[in-house]
């Protein structure tokens, strides 16, 4: 008997659209999370490939100059690389054995420079074989190399 205490069906489709749209919630933002949490890896890994380019090639750059110096003299090399890795401005850190022995991946007796992008948890050290000046620092972007006769230094290009 249909009468007006009958409104089941009314009820059933309203509850239908709810739960509907609410499953619909859920499954998009688990997609959008997702996707956000693999873009930041594929930034990062980015990052870090891009940091050990620049680094092997700046480590060649110093060796070069290091060859090429005097004693008495100052030896300069200007080089261009990218001010920005992956979006993100990055350090480049000269530091001494004593502090590069403390990375798993170099010998006590080397001397290295850390490359640290600075929005991204990146941080890649490469292996330098000339005298640094310890914790000499520079952005990345135009650079010059200075080698005054007993150690190396990072400069900003004038």
């Amino acid at each position: 008997m249909i009468g007006p205490e009958s409104n089941d069906r009314g009820v059933s489709i309203a509850i239908t659209h709810v739960l509907t749209l609410g499953i619909t919630t859920v499954l998009v933002a688990g997609l959008l999370i997702s996707a956000g949490t693999l873009l930041e890896s594929q930034t990062d890994r980015s990052a870090q490939q891009s940091l050990e380019t620049i680094g092997e090639r700046l480590a060649g750059e110093i060796s070069k100059v290091d060859r090429l110096a005097t004693e008495d003299g100052t030896t300069e090399l200007t080089v261009d690389h990218p001010s920005m890795v992956a979006s993100n401005r990055y350090t480049i850190t000269l530091l001494d054995n004593e502090t590069c022995a403390e990375e798993p991946l170099l010998t006590d007796a080397t001397n290295c420079m850390r490359l640290s992008a600075q929005s991204a948890d990146v941080d890649v050290y490469v292996p330098v074989t000339a005298p640094v000046d310890d914790g000499s620092s520079i952005s990345g972007g135009t650079i010059r190399i200075v080698h005054d006769g007993d150690k190396v230094t990072l400069e900003r290009d004038r």
